[in-house]
């Protein structure tokens, strides 16, 4: 599954900071990243400090929460499972929750290639019930609430610079979606209408803010996939091997795409080696100009699309379909 996140203890302004705030004697925290998604569609990432340990949640929360099907009725060992858990909602918000996810179930399930694989998922909603409305940091920094999976902007107040970063405590998430029959990807929405979101093995999303539903999309082109981000935030010029991602290549001349070089994409561009991607300004390629794994927004170009179908026949096991004549199958890398 998919993790956009990598623990190294680089030394950004924000890790400077974060320096000045040990006591003598003391060890920096550790830092990660995080993919940042912009209001504009723009997407980049930024260093947070390490989560703390993350407790999992009570027996007690655990055993009111309820499971209810959303969509699909097939068996979940023949089907792609996608759940949905809330945060910040209490007994008295549950109708809003269930309206944010069937509206995120609905954006999600317009796009290609889910439109048309749309029979192969089972979509599931578990109602996590917490004991105040909203995320922390909402509307104001430091405006802390009692929720059920420690949802809060600011990366949860870790990251001073980042305000739209809505992060989540992946352990509880996890622990309320292994409640589903099945659980092939976690989506956390917040009860909130400020725009925000975040990656990682559980993607967050604002519940009540149109534009959010884009990040899950984004997200899921990573944990089914396989596919790499193709902006080229922040680093300069790309000097290690070919990259393992079929949506990305170090090879200017796009080999990597040979059958498809030259043809129309989804996304609207014409397929062609484009110089940026996988956060590098240069030396690595992307397929096509601007797809929905660099802009949210956007579709998958015909690289993504192939390797997102490929994959939902490698988790569906009754799904027997062939790709259009000449077009090879391409098999997706896991995260």
């Amino acid at each position: 599954m998919h993790r956009s996140r990598v623990i190294l203890p680089a030394l950004t302004l924000t890790a400077l900071t974060l320096f000045a705030q040990v006591p003598a004697g003391g060890a920096a925290p550790a830092m990660e990243w995080q993919e940042v998604f912009h209001e504009d569609g723009t997407i980049t990432r930024t260093l947070t400090p390490q989560a703390p340990a993350e407790e999992a949640p009570s027996f007690r929360a655990l055993s009111v929460a309820e499971v209810t099907r959303v969509f699909g009725d097939r068996d979940p060992s023949d089907a792609f499972d996608l759940v949905f858990v809330g945060d910040g909602y209490t007994a008295d918000d549950l109708g809003t929750y269930a309206a944010n996810v069937l509206s995120k179930w609905e954006e999600l399930s317009a796009v290609e290639p889910f439109a048309s694989y749309k029979q192969y998922f089972n979509v599931w909603r578990v109602d996590v019930v917490s004991n105040e409305s909203g995320v922390d940091h909402d509307p104001a920094r430091g405006l802390l609430k009692d929720t059920a999976l420690d949802m809060g902007f600011w990366c949860q107040g870790r990251d001073a610079t980042t305000e739209r970063l809505l992060c989540v405590n992946e352990t509880k998430a996890a622990s309320f979606a292994a409640l589903a029959p099945q659980a092939d990807q976690v989506i956390a929405l917040g009860n909130t209408a400020k725009y925000g979101g975040a990656g990682g093995a559980v993607a967050t999303a604002s519940g009540s803010n149109a534009s959010s539903g884009q990040i899950a999309i984004h997200e899921l082109g990573h944990s089914i996939g396989g596919l790499a981000d193709e902006y080229d935030y922040p680093y300069e010029t790309y000097t290690g091997a070919e990259p393992r991602e079929i949506n990305v290549t170090a090879d200017p001349t796009g080999a990597k795409w040979s059958a498809y070089l030259g043809q129309p994409s989804p996304d609207g561009g014409v397929v062609a080696p484009v110089e940026g991607a996988r956060y590098y300004k240069y030396g690595l390629y992307r397929p096509t100009e601007d797809s929905i794994m660099r802009t949210l927004g956007k579709k998958f170009n015909s690289i993504g699309r192939d390797a997102m179908v490929t994959a939902f026949k490698a988790k569906v096991p009754s799904l027997n379909f062939e790709l259009a004549p000449g077009v090879p199958i391409i098999r997706p890398v896991p995260r």
